[in-house]
């Protein structure tokens, strides 16, 4: 007589415990998270709620994940690799750090999404645009008399020394896709010239590609070299920022997303990479004040963002820049030449 009681007692335990804890029933998913730490916690709270998969997230700038990647790559300790620069995903797709997978989402992308996964032969996929430019603090600048830059020849200027920053290469992305526009502007020797010669304008090359907008939004620098829809974050936030896109023309990333090559929980990874090239994932990156262009078509894009279609970009050679042997080459001139020049 007591058993039946008992049993159905366990029972019901079990199954409220189950209930309670959906997430634990459907597994979970690592994520490396390349994007702004808001748009992380963001994507990791909403893909929980939709599929009951636990989200455990590590955020870093895609230098840095790349090299966490390759350090792994034995033995794999993330899933998916979410937003950064495209430039490493495809050079973590040539060194076979990244597992092929079509998703069905594809047809409803932009072109430049899709040419991504193309490019890397179904290793990775674009899932937002956003094109490279300055960060302006319109205050500090005023008080300096100084003009608003409107071209890279501005960054030479005298009147900006020790007033712009830019993030270090090894680290950043973002830099990374710096040197490789001003060498496909310029041409490699010029671009290289140019950087030697605005480094004295330069009071520090960051860890991270966002920190140089921060400084400029917090009045520690004047200029930044930045992709140009995070100025748009900060002047929202009332910051006096505003932005320019450089007059001889400029780049821009494919800012991707990729499955980790021996990914420990591949199922529910390529489950979160098909919620993420939906409309409403793609939706939380203006949700959490990231202004980047959304690559699947049919994902709203905020009126904020900046217009792609009114600046001068050049047609951007993912191929080439995406490869690992020119990434290691132009970042170990750039070390050679830029980086390890003494602080004037």
């Amino acid at each position: 007589m007591k058993i039946a009681p008992l049993a159905a007692i366990v029972a019901a335990s079990t199954a409220l415990a189950s209930l309670a804890s959906p997430a634990h029933a459907q597994g979970t998913v690592n994520v490396y998270c390349s994007v702004q730490v808001e748009w992380c916690t963001a994507i990791a709270t909403e893909f929980q709620k939709a599929t009951g998969v636990r989200v455990a997230i590590t955020q870093k700038g895609s230098g840095e994940t790349i090299a966490q990647m390759k350090a792994e790559a034995q033995n794999p300790k993330g899933d998916v690799w979410f937003g950064g620069t495209g430039d490493p995903h495809l050079q973590a797709a040539e060194e076979n750090l990244t597992e092929p997978y079509k998703s069905p989402k594809l047809a409803e992308l932009h072109p430049w999404a899709v040419k991504q996964s193309n490019d890397s032969s179904g290793k990775t996929v674009g899932i937002y645009a956003g094109a490279l430019g300055f960060g302006l603090n319109t205050e500090l600048l005023a008080k300096k008399n100084v003009p608003l830059p409107a071209c890279w020849a501005d960054l030479l200027k005298p009147n900006l020394k020790g007033e712009i920053q830019m993030a270090n290469p090894n680290s950043s992305g973002t830099a990374y896709v710096a040197i490789a526009t001003l060498v496909q502007v310029m041409g490699e020797n010029q671009a290289f010239d140019f950087l030697k010669k605005m480094h004295v304008n330069v009071n520090a090359y960051t860890r991270s590609g966002t920190a140089p907008m921060k400084a400029v939004a917090r009045g520690e620098t004047a200029v930044s070299i930045s992709f140009v829809h995070d100025g748009v974050t900060e002047a929202l936030a009332g910051f006096p920022v505003k932005t320019a896109t450089p007059c001889e023309g400029t780049g821009y990333e494919i800012g991707s997303m990729s499955i980790i090559k021996g990914a420990r929980n591949l199922a529910n990874a390529r489950k979160f990479y098909d919620w993420a090239l939906t409309p409403a994932a793609q939706q939380l990156g203006a949700q959490a004040k990231q202004f980047q262009v959304p690559s699947n078509k049919a994902t709203p894009v905020p009126d904020n963002a900046p217009k792609l279609t009114s600046m001068k970009l050049i047609d951007y050679d993912f191929a080439k820049y995406g490869k690992s042997a020119e990434r290691r080459r132009l970042i170990a001139r750039w070390d050679a030449e830029v980086g390890g020049l003494p602080k004037q």
